[in-house]
């Protein structure tokens, strides 16, 4: 039977270290979204420059997720965490060049934005590895009848984390500049490490001579697209988030439309997180008990119209609260799709299920991200946003009428 115990989990101490080092980076990795978006933005005046940090970093994520997979299932998992960690320390640390030196260097802003692109297109190789590594050790780490309350409090970590990086990351640009913010962001990273050193090994279950490369991403792919409340899942987020991104341009809606310059920035990016934050401390204390397949469907299409709400609101004051609501819609979303595809997944295939998982949710926010920009180029801002959100809406009705198991799940 399933239990509902918050704080009987958090009474596991490697599940502790395990989740405030993952505190730690996403703070980390929230603060650096935010700058690139900013950064860029202050740099070139375009949009679409915004859309083309997701494309750098989704196309080697998205081209090393199966193999990631795969290595993540054969071997012990702590070394590759800690690894990635300190890859990212390297990577970042690279941008320091342009943000210190650029006076020294004479860079211009396209000089510098191509350079951004070039650090950021590795560390999405980096990203391919370490976003499906942190829940493939969770089952490991706590019995199964508290892995849905694990499930919930990884994510609330992952929020909590988020609200604060997007919105120290603004922050810190207003009073202390992009350099010093750089400084913070691998000063986080590295804190991260020192908990996941922590953790005890977890060794593969698979001998490597016997588990060929190609045979093993096939196993992976051909499990998700057998389990449909697993593929309905992860379509609706990919195909969802891909057109409602509306988070990508918030840079230029607050520049340019709502005129709220970098702390308003930083506050309206961490919206939506807040939004999510809230819902789900909730459901760590109440949990939906039945019929989480009509829910996931429900507030996929609020959050689409919550999208369409933000993209035509004129206000700080509305177009925050917008972002709020479709920050609630999402983390109850969030929370129903990482239950089903943990619950739904068996360990020994675990890593390379989750790193098509990680395929789906890259594709859909840095995509998402390239789409936005895109579309807000050959549209308009407002227009493209207002776009996105009717095709969110449009995905969540279809995929209710094309998948039954996934309507019908419970858990």
């Amino acid at each position: 039977m399933i239990s509902f115990t918050p704080l009987k989990t958090l009474q596991n101490v490697e599940f502790r270290n395990l989740l405030t080092g993952r505190f730690f980076i996403v703070l980390a990795f929230r603060m650096l979204a935010t700058l690139l978006g900013w950064w860029v933005y202050q740099l070139t005046k375009d949009p679409f420059s915004i859309g083309l940090i997701g494309l750098s970093e989704v196309i080697p994520a998205v081209s090393c997720a199966l193999y990631a997979g795969h290595v993540i299932d054969m071997n012990e998992k702590k070394r590759l965490l800690l690894i990635c960690n300190y890859a990212y320390i390297f990577l970042i640390g690279l941008l320091l060049i342009p943000a210190f030196f650029n006076v020294e260097m004479h860079f211009n802003g396209h000089e510098i934005t191509y350079y951004i692109y070039g650090v950021i297109f590795f560390t999405g190789i980096a990203r391919a590895f370490i976003g499906p590594i942190v829940p493939s050790m969770i089952p490991k780490i706590v019995k199964k009848e508290n892995l849905p309350n694990a499930i919930t409090l990884n994510q609330a970590a992952f929020l909590i984390s988020s609200v604060c990086g997007h919105a120290a990351g603004g922050l810190l640009i207003g009073y202390f500049g992009v350099k010093w913010t750089l400084i913070v962001i691998i000063s986080l990273i590295f804190i991260a490490s020192l908990f996941f050193w922590q953790l005890k090994q977890q060794h593969s279950e698979h001998k490597k001579e016997n588990v060929k490369v190609m045979e093993s991403m096939r196993e992976g792919i051909s499990y998700i697209f057998k389990t449909k409340e697993i593929l309905g899942a992860l379509c609706l987020d990919m195909f969802a988030v891909l057109f409602g991104g509306a988070v990508a341009m918030i840079p230029v809606f607050a520049t340019d439309i709502l005129d709220a310059g970098a702390e308003g920035f930083g506050l309206l990016n961490a919206a939506s997180d807040i939004g999510s934050m809230c819902i789900i401390t909730i459901l760590a204390l109440v949990p939906l008990r039945k019929n989480q397949g009509k829910i996931l469907l429900a507030v996929v299409a609020g959050f689409g119209l919550c999208i369409i709400g933000f993209g035509l609101s004129k206000l700080y004051w509305l177009s925050f609260i917008f972002l709020v609501m479709s920050g609630m819609l999402d983390g109850i979303s969030v929370v129903i799709r990482g239950t089903i595809v943990q619950l739904k997944t068996p360990d020994h295939i675990r890593g390379r299920v989750l790193s098509v998982n990680s395929i789906f949710i890259m594709s859909s926010n840095e995509m998402g991200q390239f789409e936005s920009g895109l579309m807000a180029k050959l549209l308009g801002v407002v227009r493209s946003v207002v776009f996105g959100g009717s095709m969110t809406v449009l995905v969540a009705l279809l995929v209710a009428g094309t998948n039954p198991k996934l309507r019908k799940m419970n858990y």
